[in-house]
């Protein structure tokens, strides 16, 4: 038999409820032959808030494991030896303060540090443009990211401080050249500042670009995704080749994990996302020169909420079967020569230097970021897609073509196929992070806080201080919240206003749905009807609400978008004091059986009880039907992918809250 290529590493995206449920779901995962683990964490630990600030309520423990100190910290890896375990974190505005509180753990199990392998994603350019999670302005977020990796280039050499994400922005509507450019920029702007920093000796500084990882997307077109993870490699060697340096080839690999796309995950048949999965898998695995570290794979149901253990072990066992059973890994590169592989990849290579120059002469990534540039590119390019998607250009199967089907055994009872994290659980982590509190030294914790808030202002590694807060048990918040002192808070441009029209052909049902809101406008003696979008809550998942919001713009729409992270009395106030004639919140953690009730009261109490409420987000049946009890309007799925029937169903309600005479060509 011949030879046989070491295996990528095997991960499933993993975290709920409590550190004590996680940790027993590692450890089964562990068990059933997955080679590394994932941490997904909650919106409050991401976003430096302790589980009973006012943002956190509802989002405990929904979308990842809530981690707000160091005791919960060590009953996530409790009976996992560190020493010997390859932990990638999703965490990023907060990374610093979780890497210190694993390597507090780490030390506490005695392992040696020179040992610890794992990531800590730690790319903060992505979250001001898909992702949502940045706390701090852009400066002192690339400041936090820098010292995290002088640190550990010195202190964890086996660990890669950095994950710089591309994946986020293929969610967000990236072309496959805007993923590489953007990711390439973001890597740029990380690199030149751990260089400008002075920390990194010129002849040191192999070491860090060797220890920078990528966290990239496959999708569906998987010859396409092949040949930009090739193009990726190239683009990668030449930057760190020609830019900073590098001779050593080895540290000019372009060394990247993967999960595979979400965004292409329908929960209209959603069996049919098995298939996409695989194909997408193979995008990343057939070509031994351009094959992934490391993989994730989503769940067939996470169109439809969050997996379970069972549905976890189903994607684990597709990539084992295609590392253990087929012959992949016993040959070599099997598309080196293919003209048209060669044709393809320097196409995108070519384009996206064209596009990477563009970004480095705006001043690069975080400039790029701050002008809106970026955000303004996604949100046109994810807008020009959905109008494929609805005029049927881009066909996707049980959704816009072949929707007749059997019904599904894996979703004849829809709220059994998918894991609830039950709500009473967030009451336990509230009450036991204050009695963290209040066995803590509170006097050794105030110093550690002074101490972190002197050097921030100083020039000194903010991660010295970070693991003293780490080892007084200062709290995820209190550490966010002394640096929030320092350096402020952020909202990133949303992209909205400046986003150019889609470009699509005209539209009949848009162009129907434009006279209908015109003619409602002039019913009720206003110059446009106007409509608030809002993100309740920690979700910075915005794609979904971007769109609705340029969708409604183009429908003749006044549009109030203040971006993501509003409480409910931010968004019943910007509601009353610009009088708009529905209210659209858009929530996808799963807190939305906690906030949306909270706006309705809200509304109520503000005199604006009558104003139409809808909903849109990953929505179980049963919480749809209580939405709608409570008040709500119209509840909106995955399933209902066409956005211009969804702003003509919001025109249908303005009328009905008016009691105006009902539109027949648009019920």
């Amino acid at each position: 038999m011949a030879r046989r290529d070491r295996p990528w590493l095997m991960r499933t995206y993993a975290g709920h409820s409590t550190a004590r449920t996680s940790n027993e779901l590692y450890r089964r995962n562990l068990g059933k032959g997955q080679t590394g683990l994932s941490v997904a964490f909650d919106l409050p630990t991401q976003t430096g808030h302790d589980p009973d600030h006012v943002l956190a309520r509802g989002e405990v423990g929904r979308v990842g494991v809530p981690v707000a100190h160091l005791g919960a910290m060590r009953e996530l890896f409790d009976g996992i030896p560190l020493e010997r375990a390859n932990t990638s974190m999703t965490i990023n505005a907060t990374a610093m303060w979780l890497l210190a509180l694993y390597r507090v753990v780490a030390e506490e199990q005695g392992a040696d540090p020179t040992l610890l392998r794992g990531t800590t994603q730690n790319d903060i350019v992505k979250e001001y443009l898909a992702r949502g999670t940045y706390v701090f302005p852009p400066g002192p977020s690339l400041r936090l990211t820098t010292d995290t990796i002088t640190y550990a280039v010195s202190h964890l050499p086996r660990w890669n401080p950095v994950n710089i994400c591309g994946y986020h922005l293929q969610e967000a509507g990236a072309t496959p050249v805007q993923e590489i450019a953007y990711t390439m920029t973001s890597a740029i702007a990380v690199l030149d500042a751990v260089r400008d920093s002075g920390r990194i000796s010129p002849g040191r500084f192999g070491d860090v670009v060797g220890r920078m990882s990528f966290f990239v997307n496959a999708g569906v077109r998987f010859v396409e995704e092949m040949c930009k993870m090739r193009a990726f490699g190239d683009v990668w060697d030449r930057i760190t080749r020609e830019r900073y340096g590098v001779t050593d080839p080895a540290q000019r690999r372009f060394r990247y994990g993967v999960q595979v796309n979400s965004l292409g995950l329908t929960a209209a048949q959603p069996e049919n996302n098995v298939q996409r999965v695989v194909l997408e898998m193979l995008a990343v695995t057939l070509s031994r020169d351009a094959r992934a570290r490391a993989v994730q794979l989503p769940a067939w149901n996470e169109a439809l909420g969050l997996p379970r253990p069972w549905d976890q072990q189903w994607s684990l066992r597709i990539q084992q079967v295609l590392a253990e059973e087929s012959d992949l890994l016993e040959y070599e590169d099997l598309f080196t020569g293919s003209h048209v592989v060669r044709a393809r990849t320097q196409a995108l290579a070519a384009e996206a230097w064209a596009e990477i120059g563009r970004v480095q002469e705006m001043g690069g990534a975080l400039a790029a970021v701050a002008s809106g540039y970026l955000k303004e590119r996604l949100v046109e390019s994810h807008a020009r897609r959905r109008a494929r998607v609805e005029s049927g250009e881009e066909r996707i199967v049980g959704v816009n073509c072949y929707p007749e089907t059997e019904p599904s055994p894996l979703t004849a009872d829809p709220d059994a196929a998918v894991l609830t994290v039950d709500p009473a659980a967030e009451g336990p982590v509230i009450e036991e992070v204050e009695r963290w509190r209040g066995r803590r030294d509170a006097a050794a914790a105030r110093r550690a806080l002074d101490a972190l808030r002197r050097t921030a202002g100083t020039g000194e590694n903010l991660m010295f201080p970070t693991l003293d807060c780490a080892r007084a048990g200062v709290t995820t918040g209190e550490w966010a919240d002394a640096l929030r002192e320092v350096f402020g808070e952020y909202r990133a441009p949303t992209g909205v206003s400046g986003a150019a029209p889609t470009g699509a052909a005209p539209d009949p049902a848009l162009a129907a749905v434009r006279r209908a809101a015109a003619g409602t406008a002039r019913e009720l003696g206003v110059g446009r009807l106007r409509l608030l979008v809002g993100k309740p809550g920690l979700d910075g998942h915005s794609n979904g609400a971007e769109q609705i919001a340029v969708r409604a713009r183009d429908a003749g729409f006044e549009v109030v978008y203040q971006g993501i992270r509003l409480t409910p009395a931010q968004l019943v106030a910007a509601a009353v004091e610009e009088d708009v004639h529905c209210v659209g919140l858009s929530i996808l953690s799963g807190s939305h059986a906690a906030l949306v009730p909270d706006v309705l009261e809200r509304l109520r109490a503000a005199g604006a009880g009558e104003l139409p409420v809808v909903v849109g987000g990953i929505i179980p049946a049963g919480d749809a039907a209580a939405l709608r009890a409570a008040g709500v309007a119209a509840v909106f799925t995955p399933k209902d992918f066409g956005i211009t029937a969804i702003i003509g169903r919001i025109v249908d309600e303005i009328r009905l809250a008016h009691r105006l005479d009902p539109l027949e060509a648009l019920s």
